[in-house]
């Protein structure tokens, strides 16, 4: 039944026309969906989750603004998004990762781990945010950086693979 309902309503929430109206809304289908929307979220879409069962593991705190094309790869452990991220478009989370080595069948096992970022983090364009990572609160991802280790809060990451650049006032 979860699963009927998450193609539903995601499939809905993903073919809203991009208006401001669908905008403002489309986090209610998402939650419908099964992902534990928190409270009201911008979320411009299509949101891609992987795999079919999966929204049940992504979790999205209120005030959030998730722009397009983002994906949840999230197998076998959750994605948590804090309080007002703010997450560009082709952002990945990949929860799930591959063995170097074959098993017996001649394949590749497939490990996930937890991706939990915390509240008022900025993830930047294209960014990919792999298995196991933890971002602090109020972190800046840039654009196209490859996360493979977790982040201190207030701190500005980037690259491949992502390093530390600078730490970040926050002050207001």
């Amino acid at each position: 039944m979860q699963q009927w309902r998450e193609f539903v309503f995601l499939g809905l929430a993903n073919h809203l026309p991009r208006l401001k109206f669908s905008d403002k809304i489309r986090w209610l289908l998402l939650k419908a969906a099964g992902i534990d929307m928190q409270g009201r979220s911008t979320v411009y879409g299509p949101v891609v989750l992987r795999p079919i069962g999966g929204a049940k593991r992504v979790h999205i705190g209120k005030g959030c603004f998730i722009n397009t094309e983002i994906r949840f790869a999230c197998p076998k452990a959750p994605i948590t998004l804090g309080e007002r991220c703010r997450i560009g478009p082709r952002v990945s989370f990949e929860g799930a990762q591959h063995s170097l080595y074959l098993n017996d069948k001649g394949r590749r096992g497939t490990t996930g781990s937890p991706i939990v970022v915390g509240k008022d983090v900025w993830i930047g364009a294209g960014a990919i945010i792999t298995a196991g990572v933890s971002i602090g609160d109020g972190a800046v991802v840039a654009a196209g950086a490859v996360v493979t280790k977790s982040i201190a809060p207030f701190t500005l990451v980037g690259g491949v693979p992502a390093k530390k650049i600078k730490n970040i006032d926050h002050a207001l």
